[in-house]
């Protein structure tokens, strides 16, 4: 099993499944571009509640990031080209809305967020601006 970040967009709108055993689970199909400018897709799996709800929040079109556990596959086209595919278990899901989010609490001043420090340079009049990481 390797462990992967993916960037892509959904294909197809997430499901919410049932298991025969009850368990609650939701896929979703992710189109990814390869480095030579294919496209490759990702079928995600995710059993975690956070990546189920992440993803379930999602609909065709919106651009998102999944972390897990990944498996390479192949599959046959219509015109019977094998293609390349992923299986992914989701364990974490990294959108727009998240990264706005964080972004907005990291803003200076912003609840929770980092408060401006006092200039901590090497002397009064150094010149050099603080640095805010």
């Amino acid at each position: 099993m390797m462990d992967a970040l993916i960037a892509g967009k959904l294909h197809a709108r997430p499901e919410e499944r049932t298991s025969a055993k009850g368990g609650a689970f939701a896929t979703a199909r992710l189109r990814a571009v390869a480095g030579d400018g294919e496209s490759l897709f990702v079928n995600c799996i995710a059993f975690e509640p956070q990546a189920m709800a992440a993803l379930l929040a999602l609909d065709v079109g919106d651009a998102v990031s999944v972390a897990g556990s990944i498996t390479p596959k192949v599959w046959t086209d219509r015109e019977g080209t094998t293609r390349p595919a992923l299986d992914i278990v989701v364990a974490r899901v990294l959108t727009s809305y998240h990264v706005q989010r964080r972004c907005g609490a990291m803003a200076p001043g912003a609840s929770g967020g980092p408060q401006q420090r006092p200039h901590q340079g090497s002397g009064p009049d150094d010149g050099s601006e603080p640095l805010d990481f």
